[in-house]
């Protein structure tokens, strides 16, 4: 199933450390590295990088 090779990671602020998103990713394959995306930190007020975590 197309679902099997996913699995939930969090997303936590680089400066706060606060984890505020949740998404899916590729486990198996290859070029699978760590996530990182500039999100809306609401503490801050502005958008801030944010790297995966997991649970």
């Amino acid at each position: 199933m197309a679902g099997e090779n996913r699995e939930y990671v969090f997303l936590e602020c680089s400066e706060t450390g606060v984890r505020h998103y949740r998404t899916q990713k590729r486990v198996k394959g290859q070029g699978v590295k760590k996530i990182e995306l500039k999100k809306y930190s609401a503490k801050l007020r502005k958008h801030t990088a944010h790297k995966e975590r997991k649970k």
